[in-house]
């Protein structure tokens, strides 16, 4: 058995493909970290328990139900990471 915040995993699902639509985003790791982190943070967290196997059908229904949430989040952190990268403060 494993807990998750299934929030992490949809947010890191849509990263890429928000950044890939947006030709000024920085797509290195820093900025690709700092995104999800803000994401989340506008995100209310939902822990799962899982365990190998995990059903299909529950995730999908999850996805469904927290897509919009979290490419609204992603839309947001993606904005004002744009405005002030921090990838020149390793």
């Amino acid at each position: 058995m494993q807990l998750k915040n299934f929030m992490e995993e949809l947010v890191l699902q849509q990263l890429d493909g928000m950044i890939a639509k947006q030709e000024s985003v920085c797509g290195c790791s820093r900025c690709r970290l700092d995104i999800a982190a803000l994401a989340l943070n506008y995100l209310s967290p939902r822990y799962i328990v899982t365990a190998e196997g995990e059903t299909y059908t529950r995730i999908q229904a999850l996805e469904q139900q927290f897509a919009v949430d979290v490419i609204s989040a992603l839309v947001k952190a993606i904005t004002i990471v744009q405005a002030r990268p921090r990838h020149g403060a390793e």
